[in-house]
């Protein structure tokens, strides 16, 4: 079987971050990008697919040029091949025009029989990327994914979602299928000193739009457009309560159950 892990480049946690000087993003040229965590997941789950069921696994991911490093990550935890999607072409992007790039790298690259997502990126955390996918690649998807097995003589995927209030869903999909997956679904494994190594030998394709067809800018394909975005501010009010003490208990009840609304 041919398992696809999508991977998006994000500010590492721990990197200061400032709004660029439109207001409509980070400045992000300076700062070292990590995988998005619930990326990592899906890595792992394409993995153990992989040990159980044969085949491959292809690690592929949009960014820029120094952003290979991630790629490389994941061929060092045991993915066999990896795809980059370079170009300006791609930058600034949402979640339609995101989707649409992968689904053409997807396409061009044969197809496969399960593509595997984070449930949602630790900058847009929107969770649409994943379905939106599925949709351009006209697949079965099944969302919040907690647990994942095939069977590669009958092609079905029986996957168990989260839903809300601690209640789990069961779903049988068809092959192929495209699953977000729920974060601590496994445990992501760390590259070995081998594994790094081997690394190094193994395919790495980088494409470009005009490789993919795509002649547009992300943002011209884009549905959605960020008009600006603001650091929450801080607000502080300290109200001094007179009086005796039992006239200050009373005060003090009373603004908690009327204007907290904590009583």
């Amino acid at each position: 079987m041919k398992f696809i892990s999508c991977i998006r480049p994000v500010p590492d946690p721990s990197s200061r971050l400032v709004i660029n000087d439109s207001k409509t993003w980070i400045k992000d040229q300076d700062l070292s990008l990590v995988a998005s965590e619930a990326d990592n997941y899906a890595l792992e789950e394409a993995l153990r697919l992989k040990e159980k069921h044969g085949g491959e696994v292809v690690a592929i991911s949009i960014g820029r040029e120094s952003d290979a490093k991630i790629l490389r990550g994941a061929l060092a935890t045991g993915a066999d091949r990896a795809i980059h999607l370079v170009d300006e072409k791609f930058r600034g992007g949402d979640e339609f025009a995101i989707a649409e790039v992968l689904a053409r790298a997807i396409e061009k690259d044969g197809g496969a029989d399960v593509v595997l997502t984070g449930v949602q990126s630790d900058d847009l955390g929107s969770g649409a990327t994943g379905v939106m996918l599925a949709e351009f690649l006209g697949w079965a998807h099944a969302t919040i994914v907690i647990a994942a097995e095939a069977n590669p003589e009958t092609g079905i995927l029986t996957v168990k979602r989260e839903l809300e209030a601690g209640m789990t869903e069961t779903l049988e999909i068809p092959v192929p299928a495209v699953l977000t997956i729920q974060y601590g679904i496994n445990q992501p494994r760390y590259a070995s000193l081998k594994g790094i190594m081997a690394a190094k030998k193994k395919d790495f394709k980088v494409w470009t739009a005009a490789e993919l067809g795509i002649e547009q800018t992300a943002a011209e394909r884009s549905t959605t457009r960020i008009r600006e975005i603001q650091v929450p501010e801080r607000q502080s009010k300290v109200e001094m309560i007179t009086g005796t003490p039992e006239e200050a208990v009373v005060t003090l009840v009373e603004k908690l159950r009327k204007d907290a609304k904590v009583l």
